[in-house]
């Protein structure tokens, strides 16, 4: 697996527009209403950057290049009321874009939707060296709510990663970095951002807490204008939202082959409840870093045979909290100590030889034209929650002939970490409780919400 992790790189890719918005929803409105937004996978046909001359097994293996190694993402660096929301999110590089407008009037953003991280940033004018960019930079100058941090406030002062200099009037500077040295220095600020709705009436969020950055710069491509986090941190969107979304937010996602007209979902609030015939839930393990959502694998089974995972977690002396749930990752990354016997007994139940991926990526591949290849079943046991892997996305198409395990074994690097991917939890309805630190999963047809 050397030459896997040797791969590791973090990208991005978002696009801002301009638009001014006629009407709006309250969010006291959209709580007594509710509205929805569409979640877009990068490589659907609805999706800005769709590629039609690529073949589904192009898109895939590109995937997997995209968001094999986010792990480096996941090393240390340093009162209005709703109970309904949701976002529009487009899959890109392995994770998913959300739109959401800043200012007023309204600029339209689609920056990266991360529950790896909590600043919620984007390109602002003057940009004194920033990576390329061609969509217009937000001008802070002409937003009406606009306004800085100072160095005295308790947003500065209780944040980590910000400093000051001169007075406490002055403003407050923020300075975020990510595991692949991609960074964002800026002024934080507050403003308007609005959240996008099926109905064409967004729901605006007055005094948000935002980094406009200055000085940005690391694997980010020019379409793009930063991250919106939604992460357990202090400034992440989903803690800032509150009390107005009772701690709650879930995503549906489609898996990369059902991609079409039909799109995913991420909840905000009441309508993020988890709950129902089949839905179990798990607890969010605390860790020193409040960002990353930490559960804890307890085994995995195939079939009848039950892997167990035996020796402590590679970040600590305990196996709780040895794994991160996030939707910016493609594939299932195992502990090391568990992957080479979950592989061998995968190996076991398929009567073929396995042959090599011509990607490099992937290390358990077998030879198959036929559409209707079909691996064992998978079942992911967290504490309290035996989750049901669908059969569709535990094995992934990397050419005409070729299908693949989507699982890889972690490092055993220090630092390295284990993350519970997308792939893995598609047609999984996936519900976050920050309040209760629960994470809920329900077997859902995302294609039919």
């Amino acid at each position: 697996m050397a030459s896997l992790h040797s791969l590791l790189s973090f990208a991005a890719l978002a696009t801002t527009f301009s638009v001014v918005f006629l009407c709006s929803f309250s969010l006291i409105e959209a709580s007594n209403g509710g509205f929805s937004v569409d979640l877009i996978h990068r490589d659907s046909p609805n999706s800005p950057f769709y590629d039609p001359s690529e073949t589904p097994s192009q898109r895939i293996v590109k995937a997997l290049r995209r968001s094999i190694n986010r792990v480096n993402h996941f090393k240390p660096t340093s009162s209005l009321s709703t109970n309904a929301a949701q976002a529009d999110i487009i899959s890109n590089r392995g994770e998913y874009l959300l739109k959401y407008s800043v200012g007023t009037p309204p600029v339209q953003i689609l920056g990266i939707a991360d529950t790896g991280s909590d600043l919620i940033w984007l390109q602002c004018k003057p940009c004194n060296d920033c990576y390329k960019q061609t969509a217009p930079l937000f001008d802070p100058t002409r937003s009406r709510t606009y306004k800085e941090v100072s160095c005295s406030s308790s947003q500065c002062q209780s944040l980590k990663g910000t400093s000051c200099s001169g007075s406490d009037d002055s403003s407050c500077s923020y300075s975020v970095s990510y595991g692949d040295h991609s960074f964002s220095n800026g002024d934080l600020a507050v403003d308007t951002l609005t959240l996008g709705s099926t109905t064409s009436r967004p729901v605006p969020l007055p005094k948000t807490i935002i980094g406009c950055g200055h000085n940005n710069g690391g694997t980010f491509n020019a379409n793009g204008s930063g991250i919106v986090g939604l992460g357990g941190g202090a400034v992440s969107l989903v803690s800032q939202l509150d009390s107005s979304i009772d701690g709650k937010f879930s995503y549906c996602l489609i898996p990369l082959t059902s991609q079409g007209d039909t799109t995913s979902k991420l909840n905000f609030g009441s309508n993020a409840v988890v709950s129902g015939s089949g839905a179990v839930s798990t607890p969010i393990v605390p860790k020193d870093i409040d960002t990353f959502y930490y559960l804890t694998l307890e085994a995995i089974s195939v079939g009848r045979n039950r892997i167990e995972l035996t020796k402590p977690s590679q970040s600590g002396d305990s196996a709780e909290g040895n794994i991160i749930i996030d939707s910016g990752t493609t594939l299932t990354i195992l502990p090391s100590d568990l992957y080479p016997d979950f592989e061998s007994a995968v190996k076991a139940e398929i009567d073929l030889a396995p042959t090599e991926d011509p990607s490099g990526v992937l290390s358990l591949c077998y030879e198959s034209s036929s559409d209707d290849f079909s691996g064992p079943s998978i079942t992911a046991h967290f504490t309290g929650a035996d989750v049901n892997l669908s059969s569709s996305t535990t094995f992934i198409r990397v050419d005409e002939q070729v299908v693949c395990l989507a699982f890889v074994a972690a490092s055993d690097e220090p630092g390295s970490i284990s993350i519970f991917g997308n792939l893995a939890q598609a047609n999984v309805l996936v519900g976050y409780d920050v309040v209760k630190r629960t994470v809920s999963f329900k077997p859902t047809d995302c294609t039919k919400l």
